[in-house]
């Protein structure tokens, strides 16, 4: 079988290496280079403790698993399992949350500042937090480069640089795409591209409403070790990498952060989010970059998954690609080479088809 993937951020990385693995003949493209957009401005927090309801937990706690498979097989570093420590929530919020969590099974435990003190010695403690054993951190664009790699091995092509200017159909089946130095033609077109999944899936008849989320990710300059978790408090999200970098959204929480456009320029706000960072460390930090990308963010908050519109077209797009990526690729790949789905993985599927927006 012959696919063509639209989009060459994570989801479409892992997903043209699984379709390799299944014998498809893959061939990526994308009007950039690969993790180009949203994947590679990524602040790559693995967590299921960031849910909208049961059913989106279940489908990052087993996304979490996906991780560590994919790891394994690829022999990947990009994927490491810090755990985070969480302060967002305070007070009455936070024994709600702990609570939830621990309901749902989840590796969650509470603690004190000094045992906070103790996992953290560089960060100010606050008076209680809570403790995802579990959770990890990735870089995005090493690990899309790894499965690229790993994929171009078992003949998966990027064409990088060209934009999709039009998916193509005749006679009621997806037959490939345009672009402006001509057609590409395949027996299946997955649609991985990100914000501009709404346009090209519109051409179509199909719609996937999108939301405008902005999201800008600080840098900062190399540092030595100082933080062993993904720390998340109430005013800031910080992470740093094996590099010395530390991570940082310019905005407070910024997986639920609804904001359609950045408040301040780009450099004011890294200056904003900076002086929070030396807030919670106890010294100060300079940054060195600010990358902004716009977050691929269903209308309703939510992942859209499957097939859809004419024979042969599928697509994939959702927030937080870097939980749910390996899942989505694995499970994606099944659907489209008509490998049959345990019930357990179509109900993990279920809530997120495409057919929800036709009404």
């Amino acid at each position: 079988m012959k696919v063509i993937i639209v989009g060459a951020g994570i989801i479409g990385a892992l997903t043209a290496f699984r379709l390799a693995e299944r014998g498809a003949e893959v061939t990526v493209i994308d009007a950039g280079q690969p993790a180009g957009a949203a994947s590679g401005a990524s602040f790559g927090w693995i967590n299921a403790s960031f849910y909208v309801d049961q059913d989106h937990f279940n489908l990052r706690l087993a996304a979490i698993a996906a991780h560590h498979r994919l790891a394994a097989e690829l022999k990947s570093d990009a994927i490491r399992w810090p755990g985070c420590l969480c302060w967002e929530a305070q007070g009455d919020a936070l024994d709600e949350q702990h609570k939830a969590l621990k309901a749902l099974g989840y590796a969650v435990s509470e603690v004190s500042a000094q045992a906070f003190s103790e996992l953290e010695p560089s960060v100010v403690a606050p008076p209680r937090a809570l403790h995802f054993l579990d959770e990890g951190a990735v870089d995005l664009a090493q690990l899309a480069a790894e499965a690229l790699r790993a994929g171009a091995a078992m003949g998966v092509r990027v064409v990088a640089g060209l934009p999709v200017t039009r998916l193509l159909e005749a006679a009621g089946k997806a037959t490939g795409v345009q672009t402006a130095a001509g057609r590409l033609t395949a027996d299946q077109v997955i649609v991985a591209a990100g914000v501009a999944t709404e346009r090209l899936m519109a051409e179509m008849g199909v719609p996937v409403p999108m939301l405008s989320r902005p999201g800008l990710i600080v840098r900062s300059e190399p540092l030595p070790p100082l933080l062993r978790h993904v720390l998340v408090s109430s005013g800031q999200e910080l992470r740093q990498t094996p590099q010395g970098h530390l991570l940082a959204p310019t905005s407070a929480g910024h997986q639920g952060d609804d904001s359609d456009t950045a408040p301040e320029p780009p450099d004011a706000l890294a200056n904003r989010t900076m002086a929070r960072v030396q807030a919670m460390i106890g010294r100060p930090v300079a940054w060195d970059q600010v990358t902004l990308a716009f977050r691929p963010v269903p209308q309703d908050g939510l992942p859209v998954i499957g097939a859809c519109g004419p024979a042969g077209l599928y697509v994939t797009v959702m927030h937080s690609g870097a939980t749910l990526a390996p899942l989505v690729a694995e499970l994606a790949a099944a659907e489209v080479m008509e490998s049959a789905l345990s019930n357990t993985q179509l109900a993990l599927l279920s809530p997120y088809r495409p057919a929800r927006f036709t009404g």
